[in-house]
């Protein structure tokens, strides 16, 4: 769109911003819509702030905190642990060569292809046989299995462009192959490091199969887990619904925009050899 004025410009993003903001501007509006007006033949389109207290008592009444505390353990646990076991094999796949390279990488891609509903049983006698059930350690270790392929690709794109003279240099100085990639590779690559981490953790913060299947604990739920257990067979409780969806939105908006200044150019890093 270079070519276009800068009005028809301005616009099409401000367009752009209004659908994308849109539906959680719509859920935060029907939480603090009354009963009486939810299925009024004319929609709200502006909140009544008289009805801010079911935000209380979704707190006081409901164990939300405990469920937002746990869902940040998984998702940060899934995020650091990703990217700790996803750094080496990326820097293998870009950096040497060895017999089954392809194989391997190939291996990562497939195993995108299976659903997680396909691998809840299996996961659950695995982590029956280590005592391993009803633990945050369980979905941690899940959700990792799960963003570890994506992340290694990630990383390896933007290894690659990273040019290998700088790390001739640094082995020439007397630094050793796990120092290169600590000290010269991982800073390089920061941004990208960024990217890979907002993937793995809102995987983690929205992982809802793992989560209902391998913890049964009320006091271990993830907020996933909880916000569905509130959508009845015959009667659901709109206002708690949308409003703990607010709640439980908000922190995962919150990480994206403190790391979205990095994501676009780590999303970008490797596309250009250097």
């Amino acid at each position: 769109m270079p070519g276009l004025p800068l009005p028809i410009r301005l616009s099409a993003v401000l367009l752009l911003l209004a659908v994308a903001v849109f539906p959680f501007y719509w859920m935060f509006v029907t939480s603090l819509t009354p009963s009486s007006e939810l299925f009024a033949s004319t929609p709200r389109f502006w909140p009544t702030w008289s009805e801010t207290g079911v935000y209380a008592d979704a707190f006081r009444k409901i164990p939300v905190a405990t469920w937002l505390l746990n869902s940040l353990i998984v998702a940060a646990g899934t995020t650091v642990l990703s990217i700790a076991i996803s750094l080496f094999p990326a820097y293998s796949l870009s950096r040497f060569r060895f017999k089954g390279k392809g194989i391997m990488g190939l291996s990562l891609f497939a195993t995108q292809m299976l659903p997680e509903a396909m691998l809840v049983v299996p996961l659950y006698a695995l982590f029956g046989q280590f005592n391993m059930l009803n633990t945050l350690t369980a979905l941690i270790l899940a959700n990792t299995a799960f963003t570890v392929p994506v992340v290694v690709w990630i990383l390896k794109g933007a290894i690659d462009g990273v040019p290998e003279e700088i790390e001739e240099a640094a082995h020439i100085d007397g630094c050793s192959q796990v120092g290169i990639v600590w000290r010269i590779v991982l800073p390089l690559i920061a941004p990208t490091l960024a990217a890979a981490s907002v993937i793995a953790f809102f995987h983690g913060w929205n992982e809802y199969v793992f989560a209902q299947t391998l913890v049964s604990s009320e006091s271990l739920r993830t907020a996933s887990v909880g916000l569905a257990g509130f959508v009845g067979e015959l009667s659901t409780p709109i206002h708690t619904v949308m409003s703990i969806a607010v709640i439980y939105a908000v922190p995962a908006i919150v990480f994206y925009m403190f790391v979205q200044k990095y994501v676009v150019s780590g999303m970008t890093a490797g596309g250009v050899k250097g």
